[in-house]
């Protein structure tokens, strides 16, 4: 971990006034920014006389209804012009092609950068037609590459530890890639109109494309017929906040439907007086919420915890459960095959298994545990990997093989629990006492990772409860 807190502390210390830090009530970028709705409709756009820019909503900045809307009513249209993209073809002056020059350097798992160093070049530029926009952007985010090293170290979370300590990374050496880049360029031809670009500002655009962007359908087509997704901005529709249960949906136009819209907001279901404007960001776990969007949703029913297929830690999680002689360190060759088939053997195997989410336990990690601790060839080839995958597939390979695999599991979830340094107790404690924003962020992500594994072994042992009252002894 010395490398990444060198690289956690680096980027902190970079940070400049004009730029970004984390905050949890961020102020936009200009202290009284041009009215959005307004730019909006004199661009071209919709936007329903009810809708108003808010404070006051559970995420600081958003989307409110000033009266009863029914479902089916369109809230907000824009024209084709109004969203910002980037367009990766475009060499139309000496500044797009470095910019498309630069774009071509960040790693496509990173895509929010490519469309940010169109945002920073939009920024930059004093006469940017996305100005109103822009303007109205947060001056900061809560996403953890700004976060303080020690809050970060709070996290306490591996997996989540490794993608900020490879973003801080990543922004360092394109700060230096890009200072190379553009050091003898003339100032006419200079993407961000002269302006130093550090790790900070390239943070900044970073995050504020990774909270705000819709992948929509681009104009390319692919081949079989179908268009490629292109990240665009979306001004105004993109200050709805996250609901897994929302209010509104977003539609794209096609075919040329309506050739002034290109995508518009309509009402999901009625909103009520005063009822933000919600959007589903999508199912997805706490590490992106974070990492992408900067906050923790509680009891999030997609939130995962990330762990290694280790064959000697399954051998010492399934003695723990009491298996005499677990066969996961030396399986027999028909068991390898099948290990292969689940991809957690052979030459490139993928070895990181989840528990949590919809399902508690991962598939093929509860197929493995199923294959492994049963040792008759006989049996398992009865049913086929999608069963054996199955959580509602109940005790294929017979009550006494599936409380083992339970109860396997379950000594996982202690196994992963003490890797926590501190217990949910302790942290609630300490956001009791009073900490930063940042830091009760931390703090509140490592409670619900903690809370997830907990839930599993809840589940597993109701499981392992009902299983055993139905198992009878065998004759001898």
């Amino acid at each position: 971990m010395a490398n990444s807190k060198m690289a956690m502390a680096s980027l902190a210390a970079q940070i400049r006034p004009f730029t970004c830090l984390a905050a949890s009530q961020p102020s936009r970028l200009t202290p009284h920014p041009p009215d959005l709705i307004r730019w909006i409709k004199r661009e071209g756009g919709f936007v329903h006389h009810a809708v108003k820019l808010s404070q006051e909503t559970q995420f600081g900045i958003g989307l409110i209804s000033t009266e009863q809307i029914s479902p089916g009513t369109d809230l907000i249209s824009l024209p084709p012009h109004v969203p910002l993209r980037f367009e990766s073809d475009d060499a139309s002056s000496s500044s797009s092609s470095l910019l498309s020059a630069l774009a071509r350097r960040v790693p496509e798992e990173l895509w929010a950068m490519k469309l940010g160093l169109r945002l920073l070049q939009e920024r930059a530029n004093a006469d940017s037609f996305w100005w109103p926009y822009i303007s109205n952007l947060p001056e900061t985010y809560t996403v953890p590459i700004f976060f303080p090293g020690e809050d970060i170290k709070n996290l306490q979370y591996a997996p989540l530890l490794y993608q900020v300590n490879k973003r801080c990374r990543f922004l360092l050496e394109f700060e230096q890639e890009i200072r190379r880049t553009l050091e003898d360029v003339k100032a006419s031809d200079h993407p961000f109109s002269g302006q130093d670009v550090n790790a900070s500002a390239l943070g900044w655009t970073m995050s504020a494309v990774s909270t705000r962007a819709f992948r929509l359908h681009g104009n390319k087509k692919l081949q079989g017929g179908s268009s490629d997704d292109v990240p665009m901005m979306l001004p105004l529709i993109d200050m709805c906040n996250h609901s897994f249960k929302p209010n509104v949906r977003i539609i794209q136009e096609q075919n040329g439907a309506d050739s002034n819209t290109l995508v518009k907001v309509v009402a999901e279901t009625e909103v009520k007086v005063n009822d933000p404007l919600l959007l589903n960001y999508g199912c997805l776990s706490n590490d992106f919420f974070l990492l992408d969007y900067g906050f923790v949703i509680e009891s999030n029913p997609y939130d995962t915890i990330e762990l290694k297929y280790d064959e000697q830690l399954m051998d010492a999680a399934s003695m723990a459960a009491g298996v005499s002689s677990p066969k996961f360190s030396s399986p027999a060759p028909w068991q390898h095959q099948l290990l292969s088939q689940l991809n957690l053997a052979g030459e490139m195997p993928n070895l990181k298994v989840t528990i949590g989410g919809p399902e508690p336990v991962e598939g093929r990690l509860l197929a493995a545990i199923r294959i492994l601790l049963c040792g008759e060839l006989v049996k398992v080839e009865k049913y086929d990997l999608d069963t054996l995958k199955s959580l509602s597939a109940i005790a294929p390979l017979g009550i006494a093989n599936e409380i083992a695999v339970f109860r396997t599991v379950i000594a996982l979830c202690v196994i992963a629990l003490s890797h926590f340094p501190t217990k949910i107790m302790e942290d609630e404690a300490i956001i009791k006492q009073g900490v930063s924003a940042t830091s009760e962020l931390s703090i509140k992500y490592r409670i619900q990772k903690k809370s997830v594994i907990i839930d599993v072994m809840k589940d597993l042992t109701r499981r392992v409860k009902l299983l055993s009252s139905k198992e009878t002894p065998t004759a001898a």
